[in-house]
């Protein structure tokens, strides 16, 4: 069984509330339909129920029915959502009438329902961008506890089992902090691990790329990289985690051995921690594309509840591989809240 049926069949096992705030959207009732039918998650549609009803029927849909359909704007909850978003909101000078208004958004409404603890996970991006997506997660949803930032990973199927975890590795980030600091970038490591752990199952040993191994060369950049490893090893003491390395020295044993002896993670890493945006987004297409292999994301990470986006050109099989991870996600972060 591959990674991506575990995940499937865990979720199944013990199903999560995963809201689409997207309902009206095809494909994303398309994936709702056989995630419902597969009993993957418990669906959440966000929508008005004419528009996907009709809409399900032109699709010849049989199951979103089943799921629970709930009108942004005609709901039971309405009035609780909107003195929640107030009370949330009022230090940054919200007013009732902006509540009012915003709590109609679907974005808006999915974090709310999220944080009222009707929904433990969301998934949106087929109609909107990522930037839509995060603004109403990080003023609602926020961070977790001691993480400083959000970041993208993305989990790797390579066709290299000696590398990683039998050819699985996570990349980080790749997709939302552009230039992190180095707490930040500590911050970016925990967060990965802790991704590893809840998705993959296993315990995730951290390497900290950069240009340079344990004292090769000198330059700022590599001071910010030795910076985080050190942040990340004093906020997290039982993680596995080193740095400086180049990426050689985190996958291959041997070379690995040859310019870090002793480390506990050279050679053996299946985290990589990019020390820029531009590296970890170039280096996770480099392997996608030239290396063929599977790139699953972007994971977002450090959020206190999952909430992913998605590309506007995803699938339908992207959606429901991504409801599967967030459904991961949230068991992961209840097994060690």
């Amino acid at each position: 069984m591959n990674l991506l049926d575990s995940l499937v069949d865990r979720a199944k096992a013990n199903k999560q509330r995963i809201v689409l705030p997207e309902g009206t959207e095809e494909r994303t009732l398309t994936a709702a339909d056989q995630l419902i039918h597969d009993g993957v998650a418990e669906i959440i549609l966000l929508g008005n129920p004419g528009v996907i009803a009709e809409r399900a029927k032109k699709l010849g849909l049989d199951n979103v029915d089943r799921a629970t359909i709930i009108d942004p704007k005609n709901h039971d909850k309405k009035e609780i959502y909107t003195d929640l978003l107030l009370e949330l909101r009022k230090k940054k000078g919200m007013t009732p009438e902006q509540a009012t208004l915003l709590v109609e958004d679907p974005l808006y409404l999915a974090c709310l329902m999220i944080k009222n603890g009707d929904a433990d996970g969301e998934i949106a991006g087929a109609q909107n961008t990522t930037g839509d997506v995060l603004r109403p997660a990080l003023q609602i949803i926020k961070t977790s506890p001691g993480v400083k930032v959000v970041s993208g990973a993305f989990i790797m199927f390579t066709q290299t089992p000696q590398y990683g975890e039998n050819g699985i590795l996570l990349f980080a980030d790749c997709a939302v902090m552009p230039n992190p600091t180095a707490e930040e970038l500590a911050s970016i490591a925990v967060a990965s691990a802790q991704t590893m752990r809840s998705l993959v199952g296993v315990e995730p040993r951290v390497a900290m790329l950069s240009f340079s191994t344990k004292g090769s060369a000198e330059h700022e950049m590599i001071d910010k990289v030795r910076e985080a490893t050190r942040i990340a090893k004093e906020t997290s003491p039982s993680l596995l985690i080193d740095g400086e390395l180049q990426a050689d020295a985190a996958l291959v044993p041997a070379v690995g051995a040859s310019k870090a002896p002793g480390s506990a993670i050279a050679g053996k890493a299946n985290v990589l921690v990019f020390p820029t945006l531009e590296s970890g987004n170039i280096g996770y297409k480099l392997v996608q594309r030239l290396g063929n292999a599977e790139a699953i994301g972007p994971v977002l990470q450090g959020m206190a509840a999952p909430v992913n986006d998605l590309s506007r050109g995803c699938s339908v099989d992207d959606i429901y591989k991504m409801v599967a991870i967030a459904a991961n996600q949230a068991i992961g972060m209840k097994q060690y809240k």
